[in-house]
């Protein structure tokens, strides 16, 4: 039986390789908002690296990426800030933005 037969991983040195589709979403959402900064939440047991981008009203968006190198890499290419977010924990203005949509009228 092979109930618990574990998927093959990629041969991404980090995670699985880059999807191109998560970094068009990245890239539409820098370029859509203002002041997005860029933190790297590191693979667990759980989750893969991923990268959060935070607007400057806290809007936000998460996508998998293939290794915290690749993140920095991309941050770069489109000239905004990126952290670590184990080293800074997340923004007030995400947790405030979080607050604000869960208060708003259904």
């Amino acid at each position: 039986m092979a109930w618990f037969r574990r998927r093959p991983r990629s041969g991404a040195p980090g995670g699985r390789p880059v999807n191109q589709a998560d970094l068009e979403h990245l890239t539409q959402f820098v370029s859509s908002r203002r002041g997005v900064e860029g933190f790297i939440e590191p693979q667990t047991t759980v989750t893969e690296t991923t990268l959060l981008l935070v607007a400057h009203d806290g809007e936000w968006t998460r996508r998998r990426i293939e290794s915290p190198e690749v993140a920095r890499r991309f941050a770069h290419k489109m000239s905004m800030p990126v952290y670590d977010i184990s080293l800074l924990g997340y923004p007030q203005r995400m947790r405030d933005y979080n607050e604000r949509q869960r208060r708003r009228p259904q």
